[in-house]
């Protein structure tokens, strides 16, 4: 008896267990009279800031309890494969239960693809046109945070709608305040779909006593990156998970090309414009080769590729590297958190002066949103001065943030000259719409190839990452012999014209095979010219 009894108390244990585990989010849905579902790569300390004053705010206006759903699934990348596939089940359902229609791969490929050709077949335009007027979803309300690109995709798409919030606030969106395009980057989609919400840059996070340590100044440009000294000190994410990474590494682009270009017309007189524009044509392709071989360069320099762009800056914070590239709020938070724990000012971060872009981390709501009318008040809490106070007031100023310094820099520009405001704010000598000479983003030269960028990073540097750093350390050892140095940097493969014919062609075929036999080829080519490399820096030349 004592024994069934003991076995009847642990089987209750058992059952009760999933319950006194639940965590304060699951409490609060479940007390939450409306629930916001959101899909988003946002930090803790974000999500819990936003939720806070959201919860506020919203009980203010309504009189109502909101609660929320956080779907966490990984980086931007993640998110954009979940919402494709989520979209293509929902709509097939649409398309066969509800509308009674077969389901065709042409179908599949064709009714989220904004750039439909006109020949395309009747049912393939009938189901584009299907889509966009349903209300089909995947259950979730908001998109919320990322960058552009991930943005401008989903909308493309069909996937993000037009959410009213310009007709429910005019005096917002004007140029003083929220403006459409910024130093050439857009801030908001022209139709409304979705909203910068905050500000972003890049640069490099660093450790003082590592640097120290290897006998390193402290990092200023991109280029610093790339010093033989770096070597198995600097930490990067991988780009085709993180899509901040990737927009680093497009700025580096942007920079080198810029420098290119300049130096290329500054002087130069042309017979024609034809001939002016042939010759910057000539300075993009060779100032992506020039980027190129410096993010090769730095990669051959890295430890590793993380999935996680947020552990660049942990890492280096515990001294693992020296020094990362990471998206501005996660090396500022990373620098507090040591500096309030520890009272430690080990750590560092530089936005490259020139060598970076703001662009923003959007807001939009998506296709069929189970609760439209509360995702639309979050959106405009968000975009509201109340919400872009949080972004980088101190912990516990009036209007500021509860737990968080978020260290992220307002949209609104009239955030930055609001009387008094200046003594809450966390890094208040950041001024980005009053930079002399911004690096001026120029979309018509690498907006068209970030999905290509990505690619050409992971089959030059991710996939051939162990023989890079092994031909690398062979060549530092060496002295850097120039035939060496030649075959390790030879991107033939991946020129401007391979990118934008070849490699663009590949990844942009119906059939994905096409793409997979193209990263094979050319990692293997990556890989062989790498040992190659190595063997000429063995035998010194």
């Amino acid at each position: 008896m004592g024994r069934n009894v003991t076995l009847l108390v642990l089987l209750a244990a058992v059952l009760a267990l999933p319950f006194c585990l639940r965590t304060k989010t699951e409490h609060a849905v479940a007390s939450a009279q409306d629930t916001l579902v959101i899909i988003s790569p946002h930090n803790e300390a974000i999500r819990h800031e936003f939720e806070a004053g959201f919860k506020k705010w919203y009980l203010a206006r309504t009189g109502r309890v909101p609660g929320f759903d956080w779907r966490l699934i990984g980086g931007t990348s993640e998110i954009n494969r979940y919402l494709e596939g989520e979209y293509a089940a929902a709509f097939q359902n649409h398309w066969t239960q509800e509308l009674g229609r077969n389901w065709s791969g042409a179908v599949a490929a064709g009714f989220a693809d904004a750039k439909l050709a006109k020949d395309a077949p009747a049912e393939v335009r009938e189901a584009r046109e299907a889509f966009l007027a349903s209300s089909v979803g995947c259950g979730i309300d908001l998109f919320f945070g990322g960058g552009p690109y991930d943005f401008i995709v989903q909308a493309r798409a069909g996937r993000l709608v037009k959410a009213g919030i310009e007709a429910a606030h005019p005096e917002w969106f004007i140029e003083e305040i929220l403006p459409v395009k910024h130093a050439g980057d857009d801030f908001r989609d022209s139709q409304g779909r979705w909203f910068g919400a905050v500000l972003s840059s890049f640069g490099v996070v660093y450790n003082r006593d590592s640097l120290t340590r290897l006998g390193l100044p402290v990092p200023a440009q991109w280029t610093d990156l790339e010093d033989p000294r770096y070597f198995g000190q600097v930490a990067l994410a991988d780009p085709t998970k993180s899509g901040s990474m990737n927009k680093a590494f497009e700025n580096v682009l942007q920079q080198r090309i810029h420098r290119v270009v300049e130096a290329r017309l500054a002087t130069a007189r042309f017979a024609s414009e034809d001939a002016r524009k042939a010759a910057e044509k000539d300075a993009v392709a060779e100032g992506w080769l020039e980027g190129l071989r410096l993010l090769q360069l730095i990669s051959a320099n890295a430890r590793y590729f993380t999935d996680s762009a947020q552990k660049v800056p942990i890492d280096v914070a515990s001294g693992n590297c020296a020094a990362g590239m990471c998206i501005d709020f996660y090396g500022r938070q990373q620098v507090e958190a040591l500096v309030r724990r520890a009272g430690s000012e080990r750590m560092g971060f530089v936005a490259p002066l020139g060598g970076t872009v703001y662009s923003v981390d959007p807001i939009g709501l998506l296709r069929g949103a189970p609760n439209a009318a509360m995702a639309r008040s979050f959106m405009e809490f968000v975009l509201s001065p109340e919400g872009q106070r949080l972004w980088n007031q101190k912990v516990g100023t009036e209007g500021g943030p509860e737990r968080f310094a978020l260290r992220r820099l307002p949209v609104r520009k009239d955030a930055y000259n609001e009387p008094g405001l200046a003594a809450k704010r966390s890094d208040p000598e950041e001024m980005p719409y009053a930079i002399a000479e911004p690096l001026v983003y120029r979309p018509e030269w690498t907006a068209g190839l970030f999905g290509e960028l990505r690619f050409i990073m992971r089959v030059m540097c991710l996939d051939a990452h162990p023989e890079m750093t092994n031909a690398w350390r062979e060549i530092i050892a060496a002295g850097q012999p120039p035939e060496a140095m030649a075959m390790f940097t030879d991107l033939s493969a991946v020129s401007y014209a391979e990118s934008m014919g070849r490699i663009k062609e590949a990844l942009r075929a119906k059939d994905r095979v096409e793409e997979l036999r193209l990263a094979n080829e050319l990692g293997e080519k990556f890989r062989a010219q790498y040992r190659r490399a190595a063997e000429l820096a063995q035998s010194g030349r």
